[in-house]
């Protein structure tokens, strides 16, 4: 069973079912916010009872062509680190959607948006941990932008609009810095062998402690503008702060697979 790819559709089915729902109905909305998150969760745990602790490999590998002209493929596979990062999204968040039950009513949309884009969200978080594609990660990574977006700007609190477009334009700028990174390492690799994105193939690059150090910047950078967050309520908030402490730890993983030490 491609498991990876069932938790990262399962959210995505559930936002589909409560964009079916009608816009009255908020009630079934939440319900079928939760019924998802936990149908995730549960998913999740049985996909932790298959992993094999004593492989220190990447499990439940996932590799497909994606753009070949370019050596991109759609590949997922995670390590202990990995499975830890994705079992704490998801049983956080059925957590988030009852936290934010009734907070919802005073946003800009509606409370069918709201627990759509928490579920949208939920997919990216899977599929940021799970990605052993450079450039899907990047997709992925910088996709993530747009439910945060609207969560801040729709859900927040106080100056939320400016507090939205703050984060927007601060991401997009820490996001060009870490597509530049993510290039001179697709450059490097063709020096030495031949183009790839694959996070496993680029641990084995040579280069100069220099190099490490300006791409080590880029990515850092691009990372830390994730952590900040704007105005939000309480629940919303709940599923930002863990999204932050997740990102400083995807942040320690993908850099350690990605780019070798000397």
């Amino acid at each position: 069973m491609k498991w990876l790819t069932l938790l990262m559709l399962l959210p995505l089915a559930g936002a589909a079912i409560i964009a079916a729902l009608p816009k009255a109905n908020e009630k079934a909305a939440k319900q079928a916010a939760l019924a998802t998150t936990l149908a995730v969760t549960a998913a999740t745990i049985a996909m932790a009872v298959g992993f094999e602790r004593d492989n220190v490999n990447l499990q439940f590998v996932e590799k497909y062509s994606w753009i070949p002209s370019f050596g991109i493929n759609y590949a997922l596979g995670v390590d202990a680190i990995a499975l830890v990062l994705i079992l704490m999204s998801t049983i956080l968040a059925p957590i988030v959607v009852l936290a934010g039950w009734n907070e919802a009513h005073g946003g800009r949309w509606s409370v069918k948006t709201f627990y759509i884009l928490i579920l949208v969200l939920e997919t990216m978080m899977i599929g940021v941990f799970a990605a052993t594609d450079v450039f899907l990660f990047y997709v992925i990574f910088e996709a993530m932008l747009v439910p945060v977006y609207f969560l801040i700007g729709g859900y927040g609190t106080g100056e939320r609009a400016a507090a939205a477009v703050k984060f927007l334009i601060y991401s997009l700028v820490g996001g060009l810095l870490m597509l530049a990174s993510i290039i001179a390492l697709y450059v490097m690799s063709g020096a030495q062998g031949g183009h790839t994105f694959d996070i496993n193939e680029l641990s084995m690059l040579e280069m100069s402690s220099t190099t490490q150090n300006l791409l080590f910047l880029g990515f850092f950078i691009a990372f830390a503008i994730k952590l900040q967050s704007g105005h939000s309520t309480p629940g919303c908030q709940m599923q930002l702060n863990q999204q932050h402490q997740e990102l400083q730890f995807c942040f320690l993983v993908f850099w350690t697979r990605s780019v070798p030490s000397e």
